[in-house]
């Protein structure tokens, strides 16, 4: 395996040498989308990161398996154990059993995925799907002294688990700076510490999703999930976890803290995590009337918008910007980025047209090597891409005889080209389809000005453009509607 592959370990706030815990199998679990809404904009980034990430280590040849949950259950509005039960308060609001809901924004979660071409991981669990092993954490977490019962409601002790480890080791936070800037607890009474959380949350008698536990009636809280989930499928220690960086002071810090509670061992080697978005320099928020869902981009339906942007494009713009850096969207961004990826896949297109000669004044092995060194480095897409459009300038420069390529040279650029650009990227070239959509748009156009001919019974005109198209491979019908046409050649 590859010794060169570093990554930035958020817990240890630095970057290291990846070596798994039990090579050539590596695990990673990804926090998936609450699927009560439509995923947003930055929900999609961290999914595509981690897709990146995913697809590299399978080039490198390690056999991964890849965990993305969905929470379908036990978020509440706020992270504190506050408010009430999202999907409920959403099933109420549009009269439906919260599991029309989950299942509603679960396809098109996956819809979305699939139209940013991420490949499916390994195992997608849901948090409904396993009560009975997030039941069995909290036994044996309260087993082990660090959560207690009150009232139907099971607590992790922060306070205890802290004299014997770090809780706030994630964020670089003692546990006293945190108590600082905690509220206190005004009317949640239960809980021992203003820091301990809900690992068991007792129902109401109005609560639509409710399960029995040895605690009675209720519902596991947010953060239980993953770490029953992830200690499932890639047991009580694995390689990677990951998500946005805005799950790193309060979830994946209790995900931590349970996790180690249960089993005594730090669950996670590298922690992982995705920056945030920006819109024109100002943090990307619903509140503030500048966050993008997915669909709005596409369609440029967006007041910040000045026209849609196809899937690709977006991929490729988020691919110019390191996973761990602010992304900032922008017009000019995105129609910057729209013009490097038409170049980019013109440069594919043209790359396949090539004729090879008896030997080559480029250096396409260096080229190579700068690629894999580019992605060695925390998977640096940004530097990448820069290489790529090197690729590029060669491809353009042999096209137009100013340089020379030999055939063992040619073959290289076109698999590098391939596994870069498509296979690790994930990159579709979507320029057939817009030249597809570009000619039917032209033949229709051609058709309604020999419609209009017709009519002012210019015949001359009329049947000189059907002769034309005929010539070109079109076969058109005349109907009574008007026409229809398709081509054969």
């Amino acid at each position: 395996m590859d010794k060169n592959l570093i990554i930035y370990n958020t817990l240890t706030r630095k970057k290291e040498v990846f070596e798994p815990l039990n090579p050539p199998f590596v695990g990673i679990y990804v926090c998936g989308p609450t699927v009560y809404s439509d995923v947003h904009l930055g929900n999609c980034r961290t999914f595509i990161s981690f897709d990146l990430i995913y697809r590299y280590l399978l080039h490198l040849g390690y056999k991964v398996r890849y965990v993305r949950n969905i929470t379908d259950a036990g978020h509440l509005e706020g992270d504190r154990d506050e408010g009430e039960d999202k999907f409920a308060k959403k099933a109420k609001l549009e009269q439906l059993e919260p599991m029309e809901i989950v299942q509603k924004y679960t396809l098109s979660f996956h819809e979305i995925m699939s139209i940013f071409n991420t490949l499916p991981p390994s195992i997608e669990p849901t948090a409904i799907g396993h009560i009975s092993e997030q039941i069995e954490m909290i036994k044996e977490i309260i087993k082990n002294g660090y959560a207690y019962e009150k009232d139907g409601a099971v607590y992790f002790d922060v306070e205890k688990y802290s004299k014997a480890h770090p809780y706030g080791q994630l964020t670089n936070r003692k546990l006293e700076d945190l108590l600082e800037g905690t509220r206190d607890l005004s009317g949640q009474d239960e809980k021992k510490g203003r820091l301990d959380f809900a690992l068991w949350i007792k129902s109401k008698p109005e609560t639509l999703m409710k399960w029995p536990s040895p605690w009675g009636w209720g519902f596991p809280g947010w953060h239980i999930e993953c770490s029953a989930m992830s200690t499932k499928y890639l047991g009580e220690q694995f390689d990677i976890h990951g998500g946005g960086m805005d799950l790193q002071a309060t979830h994946h810090t209790n995900e931590i803290a349970q996790s180690q509670a249960c089993s005594n061992t730090a669950p996670v080697k590298y922690w992982m995590h995705t920056n945030m978005l920006t819109v024109n320099g100002t943090r990307m928020s619903k509140s503030a009337g500048n966050g993008f869902l997915p669909g709005e981009l596409f369609t440029g339906n967006h007041p910040l918008l000045e026209r849609g942007y196809s899937p690709m494009v977006i991929r490729f713009f988020m691919a110019q910007s390191h996973y761990r850096s602010t992304l900032d969207f922008s017009n000019e961004a995105l129609q910057g980025a729209e013009k490097g990826f038409y170049k980019l896949m013109k440069a594919g297109e043209t790359l396949n047209k090539l004729t090879s000669a008896h030997e080559s004044t480029v250096n396409i092995k260096e080229l190579e090597e700068n690629c894999y060194k580019a992605m060695n480095d925390d998977f640096n897409s940004p530097i990448l891409v820069s290489h790529l459009f090197e690729a590029v300038r060669i491809i353009n420069l042999v096209n137009d005889s100013k340089e020379m390529i030999n055939l063992e040279d040619l073959e290289r650029l076109k698999k590098l080209f391939k596994v870069f650009v498509f296979d690790i990227l994930g990159l579709k070239d979507d320029l057939a389809k817009e030249s597809s959509d570009l000619t039917g748009n032209l033949i229709d156009l051609i058709l309604n000005l020999r419609l209009d001919a017709k009519k002012n019974k210019d015949f001359a005109t009329s049947d000189k453009i059907r002769n034309h198209l005929t010539d070109m491979g079109v076969v058109i019908k005349d109907t009574k509607d008007g026409f229809e046409w398709e081509i054969t050649n």
